[in-house]
């Protein structure tokens, strides 16, 4: 099982527009991907964090399904709603050894 973690750097004041855009944003990956995500939103450390996480069977399995978010034109639209709202952004992707149920 891989865990696939986009963090967004937002710029200073525009973690309501996020939370907002999300609401757009999330659609789309329902409609086109049933994999479990969070969205998480800094409490404390860095000031206007936003991540992403999802998780996958496989690392090839995200690849896939990668690929097939960036080719849908309503995620290249949403997606240039996104950008201007971050500083920054990164990807990390861990493999999970054990999780609790």
């Amino acid at each position: 099982m891989i865990l696939v973690r986009n963090i967004f750097q937002l710029e200073f004041g525009k973690a309501r527009e996020a939370k907002e855009l999300w609401k757009e944003g999330k659609m789309l990956i329902v409609s086109s991907n049933k994999q479990p995500y969070r969205v998480l939103f800094d409490l404390t450390g860095d000031s206007y964090t936003m991540v992403l996480e999802m998780t996958f069977d496989s690392l090839a399995h995200f690849e896939t399904s990668a690929q097939e978010n960036m080719a849908s034109l309503e995620w290249k639209s949403w997606y240039q709603k996104f950008i201007p709202l971050c500083k920054s952004g990164r990807r990390e992707i861990f493999t999970i050894q054990e999780e609790s149920k």
